[in-house]
């Protein structure tokens, strides 16, 4: 069981291609703060689609508000926009549709969660969120490297400039409690 009964993190953005790449460091580490490790690839792969979704589709603009609480031993994970707009998991009917480049971020939350769901919040948007167990992460801790051992690569992040500029950007605000 979690010692700490509720931990919450709060990070409001406007859902660019660099802010989410941030926000999803943001949330490892947090997850790694919080000593959740296994759930790391799940939940950044689930805030990711969230937030491409809505990079791609809210309106009237790309604000947005992320939240990761853990309550006991359930982890949810939520993105509010302003966009009432609800989502839809899209449905791949033939080939054509097997290769799209698109349309599949809900069903890959889904798969990658115990479960997901969409708030409505009437004219002033909607909450996208899903949820994934702690219960058997905070028992299956991560190895731990010993000390003079290197994993024998060096990573580096590269942001990529559209047209040679930089866009600009909104400054990311986060609050994390716990």
């Amino acid at each position: 069981m979690i010692s700490h009964p509720s931990r919450h993190c709060t990070v409001e953005l406007q859902a660019l291609p660099s802010r989410i790449g941030q926000v999803r460091r943001i949330v490892s580490a947090q997850l790694r703060y919080w000593h959740l490790d296994p759930l790391i690839d799940r939940a950044a792969l689930g805030v990711t689609e969230l937030l491409t979704n809505v990079h791609r589709h809210a309106q009237p603009d790309k604000m947005c508000t992320v939240e990761i609480e853990l309550l006991l031993d359930r982890l949810t994970v939520s993105v509010h926009d302003h966009d009432p707009r609800l989502p839809a998991v899209e449905t791949m009917t033939d080939d054509a549709d097997s290769l799209a480049t698109c349309g599949r971020g809900l069903a890959m939350v889904a798969a990658v969660s115990e479960s997901w769901g969409v708030r409505a919040n009437g004219e002033s948007g909607k909450v996208v969120w899903f949820t994934l167990s702690a219960a058997a992460a905070a028992s299956a801790r991560a190895p731990r490297r010993t000390p003079g051992k290197t994993t024998g690569g060096m990573f580096a992040e590269v942001e990529h400039a559209i047209d040679g500029r930089r866009a600009e950007h909104a400054p990311a605000r986060s609050a994390v409690a716990g």
